[in-house]
């Protein structure tokens, strides 16, 4: 590496661009070995309900990229989105000059399909996440089932996962994929059960030591497997050994729950939460919620005529749903402590998984590499603690 650190800087951000450009021409690869039809009807019919759908899917997504275009730079006529898999690569075997036969490498090929399968994975499970959460909006633009209808769009999704676990090739590649999908689609079904009338009487009546849990296992399944599937997938590619591959396993997960606090405290931070502020308040799954739970007297509804404490209410008079769910919160005079206890802890969760990561890095490039990656929304977990700290006047 050389000396001077803005020089590593640029020269570490240069190969992050060179490899988020070379994921991109591998995804419109992807895209453009779709099997044509084998008459021109079939071939309408196919390219309007499969092949335009994953296209779309497979998009680039305002508000998405980590790094804004840049002319004269690789890719640099487009936004960019660092992969994690590419971190991997870089730390594990090497940067583009310590490689003289990069291109002809063995684990850059199986590298190389990795990223790709990961990259539709993770936009399948944005197409079936906006299905089941009914959001008609992803990153400000139409969802898939909007444009397409949802059975198309369910299609997709489904056609997408299988599509991702083949492209890996790899059977190691493929088991550790498989195993992070069936991960994702089990903390999407413990999300999903806060919305049955079962569990949202559970939660309350719970310790909040078990809410937490519960939410936890909820976290590191679904949001936490966003972040290690990436590098589950590489490690397995690259034969990295399983000493570390804990340590990045934990570092993960630490991430992961550190980014679904950011995700539930924007729920009631108007800063961050901008449109979608005040938007889930009809989910007991944000932190937040049952952190507050049981801790302050339930407001009546002011849709429901009825008296809350009326046993003879058949709206469940120990629920809180919709306006006062809403009001419970917003209005609970320890909102604006928890806001910072939780903020904190994020913070603090992101800071040790990278000083985790960057406890495996085997040069100050591969950790340049990995912070260049993460801080697209690492970035706005700082901002967050320090909003909330100031709005608190601490």
């Amino acid at each position: 590496m050389d000396a001077d650190p803005d020089m590593t800087a640029t020269r570490v951000e240069h190969v992050v661009r060179r490899d988020a450009a070379l994921l991109e021409d591998d995804l419109r690869a992807f895209l453009g070995s779709l099997a044509p039809g084998t008459t021109p009807l079939y071939g309408a019919a196919l390219h309007r309900s499969l092949h335009a759908p994953v296209s779309d899917a497979l998009g680039s997504k305002v508000g998405q990229q980590a790094l804004p275009p840049a002319s004269e730079a690789p890719g640099g006529a487009g936004p960019l989105r660092p992969s994690m898999v590419y971190w991997a690569y870089r730390n594990y075997r090497g940067f583009p000059e310590e490689l003289p036969d990069e291109e002809a490498s063995a684990d850059l090929a199986v590298v190389r399909r990795v990223a790709v399968a990961v990259r539709v994975l993770l936009k399948a499970a944005v197409v079936l996440d906006d299905i089941q959460d009914d959001s008609d909006v992803r990153y400000g633009e139409p969802a898939l089932h909007v444009t397409h209808g949802v059975p198309v769009a369910l299609n997709t999704g489904c056609w997408l996962i299988m599509q991702a676990l083949r492209h890996a090739a790899d059977p190691a590649v493929a088991d550790s994929l498989a195993r992070s999908v069936a991960h994702g689609f089990t903390g999407q079904a413990l999300d999903l059960a806060t919305r049955s009338a079962d569990t949202r009487a559970e939660l309350p009546a719970a310790s909040p030591e078990m809410r937490v849990r519960f939410w936890e296992s909820v976290a590191e399944r679904k949001t936490g497997t966003l972040f290690r599937m990436p590098l589950d997938a590489a490690l397995a590619g690259l034969r990295v050994g399983a000493e570390e591959q804990d340590v990045l396993d934990g570092a993960m997960r630490r991430l992961g729950l550190a980014s679904q606090l950011f995700n539930d405290l924007t729920d009631v931070v108007p800063e961050f939460g901008g449109a979608n502020t005040h938007e889930d308040f009809d989910g007991l799954g944000n932190r937040v919620f049952l952190e507050l739970l049981g801790s302050g007297t339930a407001p009546k509804d002011p849709e429901d005529p009825k008296d809350p404490e009326d046993p003879e209410d058949p709206e469940d008079p120990d629920g809180l749903t919709g306006a006062r769910l809403k009001a419970y919160v917003l209005g609970h005079p320890r909102l604006r402590d928890t806001l910072l206890e939780l903020s904190a802890q994020a913070v603090e969760l992101k800071r040790s998984a990278k000083e985790a990561v960057h406890g495996v890095c085997r040069s100050a490039g591969a950790a340049a590499y990995f912070d260049l990656t993460i801080e697209r929304k690492g970035h706005l977990i700082d901002r967050l603690h320090e909003t909330v700290r100031r709005q608190g006047g601490a």
